[in-house]
């Protein structure tokens, strides 16, 4: 397999000087079913694990303007610094949404999931969030959330909605006591959507509290800096709002019943993900 053509000068170390192994090919070919070319330290810190299984025999990589991606992919490398342009205003938005949701005291964590978290966001892109509540609120939390968000006129993608350029979309809550992901839902997939989080309010470390309980994310991105030794424990507490919540989470189930199809509705976490793109990628890793 011819690893590398088209070599350019990338500073203080050159492209021929860096052998790209199996980890770093396995990586390319990943990202390269978002359209998105990496870098030599991109290459480096998602460098593919083991179980990341690729056919790479008949594939040439080639290298231009501070970016690797196979042969016949060149124009990746300039729809990549468009959606950087875009990503950064997007970006901002969030950060805004994140100052005033962090504001909620139920809200543990927001923080930026999907491909804007890449900086690989489309044009007509929605902004994809993740919020972790306190023990025993999310459905309450998640109530006065959307409320909030409508008194405030944020935009906020809802059920239907076509029009989805810029606008919120709360789509995976999480109680705080359940942070680990299940061994069922564990894949190249999902473990690089978590190692790629960006936290835009953190309250009591519980971003890295997240990273530790989910540091089987190493296993197919062993570069990845999960934390080790973290403290996981969780102070639980009778407040009004968990005694609201059994309540609040019965309405919303009702008013959701007819619309969920595969999206996760549980006392502790909520994903909507009505289209399975965990599926999609994996069903084009295998092809």
């Amino acid at each position: 397999m011819d690893l590398v053509e088209n070599r350019q000068d990338i500073g203080l170390k050159r492209a021929e000087e860096f052998t790209l192994g199996w980890g770093e090919v396995a990586s390319l070919v990943y990202h390269d079913i978002f359209d998105y070319p990496l870098s030599l330290g991109e290459l480096i810190k998602w460098r593919a694990g083991d179980k990341l299984i690729i056919d790479n025999e008949k594939l040439t990589i080639s290298y231009k303007n501070g970016f690797y991606f196979f042969k016949g992919k060149e124009g990746i490398v300039l729809k990549r610094l468009l959606r950087e342009r875009i990503s950064a205003r997007k970006l901002e938005i969030a950060r805004k949404a994140g100052r005033i949701l962090g504001l909620i005291p139920t809200i543990k964590m927001v923080a930026v999931t999907g491909a804007l978290a890449m900086g690989n966001a489309g044009e007509d892109s929605d902004i994809d969030l993740l919020i972790v509540t306190k023990k025993g609120t999310l459905w309450t939390t998640r109530l006065i959330t959307l409320l909030l968000l409508d008194v405030i006129r944020f935009p906020r993608r809802k059920f239907g909605d076509r029009n989805q350029k810029d606008k919120l979309c709360l789509n995976i809550w999480l109680d705080e006591s359940d942070l680990k992901w299940p061994k069922k839902d564990r894949n190249v997939y999902t473990s690089h959507e978590i190692a790629q989080v960006v936290p835009l309010a953190d309250k009591e470390k519980t971003y890295e509290r997240f990273i530790y309980l989910n540091k089987w994310i190493k296993d197919f991105w062993p570069n990845h800096p999960a934390r080790r030794n973290y403290s996981s424990s969780v102070a639980g507490g009778q407040s009004l709002i968990t005694i609201l919540e059994p309540l609040a989470r019965e309405l919303q189930f009702i008013y959701m019943r007819k619309k969920i199809t595969r999206e996760v509705v549980t006392k502790t976490r909520a994903l909507f993900h009505p289209h399975d793109w965990g599926k999609v990628v994996l069903s084009r890793l295998a092809s």
